[in-house]
């Protein structure tokens, strides 16, 4: 029987599970798919297991935790073959991520269990937390962060309606921060003015301040859960699920002051917490605290759910994809992205229509990789999107917005190098102290630096975004580039645009360029004078804003 025909019913739907192991605890979800592309939850565990309990302090997973870990594994183990589950995913976080002995511990698991651990990056933890998010809230029209705190980190993603523009990757976890600052009475003083300072530190270091504000924080994760079952304890509202339960930042600090002054015991009665985090929450809770001070946001939503539903929803998917193994259509994806991110379609378009025959031509006369005009005429259809957060620097919101898209027919790579040439449409030159070049191999920021140099002149071609100039034809030598271009009447403005943008291209290739209108005498344009070298640019029209 086929994937597909299974979900023809409930009846027969695939079973799932879920394991993730974190810093704070392991976790298993076993689910069925629904056709709907969601699931029901057929069983669920969870086990304490500290993995990242000394991480902080010696750097490895210590072999306590290690055996905890293990016996929960083959009780989950158990629960799947009781279950009958069809396809298991495990996945690792941070714990086992960033210690020394975490791949000897994948191997034990390997062999003892006959379990792959899949150890996934920050990155990826982000993606599937979001994920989770996405399929759950209505984020249409809203700029939110979304944080997942964890035992060994916190990773923030800051989104533009369903669209992720930036990822931030932290150190920031209540485990880690309950090792090296205490999670007792001392932080009823010094202690806990210390913790706030280094997280303060750890968020400025790692994060930017949005370009727009924000309009909420979404939070997953135990620390969360505990923070809204805490809070509708305290309203008197215990009975009501914590999914969806909102908190102002009045509320937290409140309840922030009031969990300091107690001992952990204390703390464990408090009523909605989970006593066995009642040690970390302080920290946790002070992470969130912080958060929502950098990024001036007063009101909170908790979300039930997390990692682990994105890592099932993600499963679903590539079940219903039907395992096609045919190359997704990159056009219709780019066409989908541009079109959310509201850009001007038609003109992106052009643009990579005039960048294609630019670039084509150019092959000719210097050593560039024809394969590479693909992903040039994608940059130049996206170029834009950065719009969606706002005008002012949109070149480096189009970076991380296309590099956090997940654009299916492209690799990471493709879709960095993407990203890259977007980023330099306008603006600064690319330079190796800019961390999204530099940490580029030299061969591909050589690509990058000849993409973006024809990106800006088939920019300046369409500068009246009118399709007027219907091609170019490119000319000359490897000292002289001229390109021609073909318009019913002399394209004064796309002219002056295009020699406006042409010092990076003069720069990278080593050659002068001018632009020659085919209906033109020579090199006079329609008004007598001789045509325009870069140096030469006509005066009097408004300054080329990139």
């Amino acid at each position: 029987m086929s994937e597909q025909q299974r979900f023809i019913s409930p009846e027969i739907a695939p079973r799932l599970a879920a394991i993730d192991l974190g810093s704070n605890s392991v976790r298993l979800v076993v689910a069925e798919a629904m056709p709907n592309g969601r699931y029901r939850i057929l069983d669920e565990e969870r086990v304490s297991t500290r993995l990242g309990r000394t991480l902080a302090s010696t750097g490895d997973l210590d072999q306590q935790s290690i055996d905890e870990t293990m016996d929960a594994l083959r009780r989950f183990q158990s629960i799947i073959e009781g279950r009958r589950v069809d396809h298991v995913r495990a996945i690792a976080t941070c714990a086992v991520r960033e210690a020394t002995n975490g791949a000897d511990f994948c191997d034990d698991v390997r062999e003892q269990l006959g379990l792959e651990i899949e150890v996934i990056t920050a990155n990826k933890e982000a993606h599937l937390a979001f994920l989770s998010v996405r399929r759950r809230f209505d984020l249409a029209g809203k700029n939110t962060i979304v944080a997942d705190i964890g035992g060994g980190s916190t990773e923030l993603v800051l989104a533009s309606g369903e669209l992720i523009e930036a990822i931030y990757g932290t150190q920031l976890g209540a485990v880690r921060l309950s090792e090296r600052f205490g999670g007792g009475q001392a932080l009823a003083g010094n202690d806990y003015e210390k913790l706030t300072k280094w997280i303060g530190r750890e968020l400025r270091r790692v994060t930017e301040k949005p370009a727009a504000p924000l309009h909420l924080l979404i939070g997953s994760g135990g620390t969360f859960t505990s923070l809204g079952s805490m809070i509708q304890a305290a309203r008197n509202q215990g009975n009501l699920p914590v999914a969806g339960c909102r908190v102002s930042r009045a509320e937290l600090r409140h309840l922030i002051d009031r969990l300091r002054k107690m001992s952990p015991k204390q703390r464990r009665e408090v009523p909605g917490i989970n006593p066995d985090r009642a040690d970390i929450i302080v920290p946790g809770l002070a992470v969130i605290d912080r958060v929502m001070q950098r990024f001036r946001v007063n009101v909170l939503q908790v979300h039930a759910h997390g990692v682990r539903d994105g890592l099932l929803f993600s499963m679903i998917d590539k079940l219903q994809g039907g395992g096609r193994s045919a190359r997704p259509d990159q056009q219709a994806e780019i066409e989908r992205f541009a079109q959310a991110c509201g850009v001007e379609l038609t003109h992106g378009k052009h643009v990579a229509f005039l960048a294609r025959q630019v670039y084509e031509g150019l092959c000719g006369l210097f050593d560039l990789r024809r394969e590479d005009a693909g992903l040039l005429a994608a940059a130049a259809q996206l170029q834009d999107v950065g719009y969606l957060i706002n005008y002012e620097g949109h070149h480096k919101h189009s970076y991380h917005l296309i590099l956090h898209s997940r654009l299916t027919g492209f690799t990471p790579g493709e879709l960095e190098i993407v990203a890259n040439v977007a980023r330099y449409h306008r603006g600064a030159d690319p330079k190796r102290k800019h961390a999204n070049f530099s940490s580029l191999s030299r061969d591909d920021q050589a690509r990058v630096e000849a993409m973006s140099a024809v990106l800006r002149l088939a920019g300046g071609l369409e500068r009246t975004h009118n399709q007027a100039v219907k091609g170019v034809e490119v000319k000359g030598d490897r000292k002289h580039v001229e390109l021609v271009i073909d318009c019913d009447y002399h394209p004064e403005v796309n002219i002056w645009a295009t020699l406006r943008r042409a010092g990076l291209f003069e720069k990278v290739f080593g050659a002068e360029i001018t632009v020659k209108w085919a209906g033109a005498a020579g090199a006079v344009s329609q008004n007598g004078r001789k045509q325009a070298s870069a140096a030469e640019a006509p005066k009097g029209l408004p300054q080329e804003a990139g």
